[in-house]
């Protein structure tokens, strides 16, 4: 039971406890996991940088959404592109093909949850505990040496690569 867990199983968070992660050039900031949710769920406030984006993939294992709090993201869903900013909500039902790319010229603020819990191993195996609550900077992971990584631990998590991503 850490801090945040009550012995009913409840969970609160406070801003700024929890674990966090860098990868991908961005903060996750894990609000309940799999061990908390006896794997039903998981919950993270992800901050993302301009430019930010993915390769057109799927998930066999997690249905995704994502509510954004700030900022603008360009959502390929199937063969569908979404245009979302502050207060829109996007669900990802289970292998739906999907990428996204981080707009303007702010970081993206969103809640990401995923169904079944777990996919956050994912982005703690490939990235590196946060020193701070902040995007990485110089003591993040270069691309170089966080790339191959991505593509060694992915299919361990039901990720699959299945085509480029959202162009410039």
């Amino acid at each position: 039971m850490t801090d945040s867990t009550t012995a009913t199983g409840v969970v609160v968070r406070r801003p700024g406890e929890g674990p966090a992660t860098w990868a991908m050039g961005s903060l996750f900031e894990h609000l309940v996991g799999a061990a908390e949710t006896s794997g039903r769920l998981g919950v993270s406030l992800v901050t993302q940088p301009p430019g930010i984006a993915t390769p057109l993939h799927r998930h066999t294992r997690e249905a995704e959404a994502f509510l954004v709090l700030e900022g603008r993201v360009s959502y390929r869903a199937g063969e569908e592109t979404h245009e979302l900013d502050d207060g829109c909500f996007i669900w990802l039902p289970q292998s739906v093909p999907h990428a996204f790319r981080i707009r303007g010229t702010s970081p993206a603020r969103f809640v990401a949850f995923t169904a079944p819990g777990g996919l956050m191993g994912l982005y703690d195996e490939v990235g590196i505990p946060a020193l701070e609550r902040r995007l990485p900077g110089e003591d993040g992971l270069p691309p170089e040496v966080e790339l191959p990584r991505w593509a060694e631990v992915g299919p361990r998590y039901g990720l699959e690569v299945v085509g480029p991503g959202i162009p410039e």
